[in-house]
């Protein structure tokens, strides 16, 4: 079974579910130093995860992605190599997943309309809980 997401929207549900805690991460973070804020929080790895329609993805670098499974559910993918293809319109992800699981060096993501495809090599959840605390408030 394959599920096909839109960045756009899907976008807007991460921003909403940890704009406070990414806030310090924006897109003019550089992508080693935004790499490392999220290793911080991110737990040990996982063999697999229950695959619900994710709200949203982020880009990080070249070879990780945010992925949102439920505004309290994150996680920091780690894929094959760059498969991003913003060039060609790259705003929609597909994952494979068997009988409703996400396995990693199983399964797979490509984004657009590209022919690329990145074998997911680790998932690490993210604590979310943790990430709000630590950005400060004002």
């Amino acid at each position: 079974m394959n599920t096909f997401i839109r960045n756009g929207a899907a976008a807007l549900a991460v921003a909403i579910a940890v704009a406070p805690t990414v806030a310090s991460c924006a897109s003019t973070t550089p992508r080693a130093e935004r790499l490392a804020k999220y290793e911080a929080f991110a737990g040990a790895p996982v063999n697999k995860i229950r695959f619900f329609t994710p709200q949203g993805w982020e880009e990080v670098d070249d070879n990780h992605i945010l992925i949102t499974m439920r505004p309290t559910e994150v996680y920091l993918v780690r894929v094959s190599g760059p498969c991003l293809d913003y060039e060609h319109g790259a705003y929609g992800m597909l994952i494979t997943n068997t009988a409703g699981w996400v396995q990693h060096k199983f399964d797979y993501v490509s984004f657009g309309n590209s022919q690329w495809r990145c074998r997911i090599e680790e998932m690490r959840p993210l604590d979310i809980g943790a990430m709000r605390a630590a950005v400060p408030t004002t």
